[in-house]
């Protein structure tokens, strides 16, 4: 029901999104598949919310094995739709622990700023440019919850095999509530990628 309630959401937002830019709504990608991206986030923001509830349950401090059961599998699923569907899905944040996560390039801090400033934006869409190939991103919010302070709290309460692996860790210090990062959801503009893919180089 919570999975299905996010899907509603999601496909309300985008519904307002083309309603609000027609430009948009009129360019590549169609419609549908920008209601699935929002869906497919959802599913997998839903996925990490549920795998980090099993930190609040545990008796024992998070291990890097934890870290294999929760984090790892919202890693993996966002490489598999990237590669099933196309796209280039990426999680990021301002205070990264991973350096894979740091923000791509200025549009990409800009929407982190922008989420920042407004608790109550959850998700937006911005026409954008990535390695020459044009298209659309979506760029949807992650909220620090009760779970993540596990690993995410003050500094001086990480986790050991956080502070031991990450050295130059910037993820700590989080409240419930805060921003955490953002889900970045790149969809090439299928004509322009097919016609690098066949341009002789």
């Amino acid at each position: 029901m919570k999975i299905f309630s996010r899907f509603v959401l999601g496909v309300s937002l985008v519904i307002f999104l083309l309603m609000g830019l027609p430009a948009i709504a009129q360019a590549q990608p169609e419609p549908a598949e920008l209601a699935k991206a929002v869906e497919e986030i959802e599913n997998l923001d839903a996925m990490r919310s549920d795998l980090a509830a099993y930190l609040e349950a545990a008796t024992e401090p998070p291990t890097a094995e934890t870290m294999q059961q929760v984090c790892k599998p919202v890693g993996m699923k966002a490489m598999q739709l990237s590669q099933d569907n196309g796209w280039q899905v990426k999680q990021m944040a301002t205070k990264y622990r991973n350096p894979a996560h740091e923000p791509d390039n200025l549009h990409a801090r800009m929407a982190l700023a922008k989420f920042e400033q407004d608790p109550d934006l959850t998700g937006f869409w911005e026409p954008e440019t990535l390695d020459g190939i044009t298209g659309i991103r979506y760029y949807r919010r992650i909220n620090v919850e009760a779970s993540c302070l596990a690993c995410h709290g003050a500094k001086n309460s990480r986790p050991q095999f956080v502070q031991d692996n990450y050295p130059q860790d910037l993820a700590y210090d989080f409240n419930v509530g805060d921003l955490r990062g953002m889900y970045a959801v790149f969809i090439p503009d299928v004509k322009q990628a097919i016609e690098e893919a066949l341009s002789p180089s």
